[in-house]
């Protein structure tokens, strides 16, 4: 089960008035961190659903046979574009943001540098870094990077039996006051992805509030905001999604997920401009009458953020 920490939580009012400058005091490019500048204070929410940017998504949508979900949202303005956003779309690989982080906020050092053994018989599809390690296990840590930054699906599962199973990321989710998010299956079982089913979904939303909290919000400390930032903008799974949508001099601290099965593909995370303002930024896309979809629709994800982006921000620089 997870183990909690003794200090106060903060409420959920509290960390989204708390103004960016918390979270984004330090951004880590890779894994040896990059300071960028906090931006202003955080303005109440505005959303908006710009007449033309919804006629380019209606076309998108039809280019690609796609149900397309987006959340985006910029603290500073306070603007929030929204495009099927409280719709329920298959979580994939997002939630293990989330796992890393509750292991993160929940355990110690020694925790974290502990050693977790596994055999071969566990190693699941999808899990590059580790099916190299069998041999020799991997600590926490190695694991919560495993699983952040190369979506390793092994890693992920390890974690999940740390915290307590599936249900321990629903619990944390709730913590922060996602009331949508839940994760019910293990690796890779959650990917199936049907059509109306609800179990390991989440909406843009719902996911784009939880990713502020963890990254712009306050809760995860210092030092492990840092980490958690550091594997995300260091992801080497999303070159061709939100990252290739983007202008090329935002730095992007991202999750990507995807499946097989409904042309499923995910993206989700935080985006800095040059000038240092935040954007959360979540594209969900499904294929509800695409049940087998072996290569993820990229471009569809790409062409929302590109449309997203621009939206966010009066001035989106060179796209990439």
């Amino acid at each position: 089960m997870i183990r909690r920490s003794n200090s106060p939580r903060p409420s959920r009012r509290s960390l989204l008035t708390a103004g960016t400058a918390l979270a984004a005091t330090t951004v880590a490019a890779g894994t040896a961190g990059t300071a960028r500048a906090a931006g202003p204070a955080r303005a109440p929410q505005r959303e908006e659903i710009p007449a033309r940017w919804r006629e380019q998504l209606s076309a998108l949508e039809q280019e690609h046979s796609a149900r397309i979900g987006v959340y985006g949202h910029n603290p500073a303005t306070g603007r929030t574009v929204v495009h099927r956003a409280d719709e329920l779309f298959p979580m994939c690989s997002l939630f293990k943001t989330v796992a890393a982080a509750a292991v993160l906020r929940y355990h110690d050092s020694e925790f974290l540098a502990r050693r977790i053994r596994y055999t071969l018989d566990e190693v699941v599809e999808d899990s590059p870094i580790t099916k190299e390690h069998v041999a020799t296990g991997m600590t926490v840590v190695e694991l919560c990077a495993a699983a952040v930054r190369h979506s390793d699906n092994t890693a992920a599962n390890l974690l999940l039996r740390e915290l307590g199973g599936p249900s321990a990321i629903t619990s944390f989710c709730r913590s922060l006051g996602d009331r949508v998010t839940r994760l019910d299956r293990w690796e890779p079982q959650l990917n199936s992805s049907e059509p109306g089913r609800v179990e390991d979904t989440t909406s843009p939303r719902a996911i784009g509030g939880t990713y502020a909290e963890l990254v712009l919000g306050g809760a995860l400390a210092g030092p492990d905001l840092r980490r958690l930032t550091g594997w995300l903008t260091s992801s080497t799974t999303g070159e061709k999604r939100l990252r290739k949508g983007l202008p090329v001099d935002w730095t992007l601290g991202e999750k990507t997920g995807a499946s097989r099965t409904y042309g499923t593909n995910n993206d989700a995370g935080v985006a800095w401009t040059p000038e240092g303002t935040p954007l959360v930024l979540v594209v969900m896309t499904t294929k509800p009458g695409h049940p087998h979809t072996p290569d993820p629709d990229h471009p569809v994800v790409a062409k929302t953020a590109a449309l997203l982006g621009e939206a966010l921000v009066r001035r989106a620089g060179r796209n990439r």
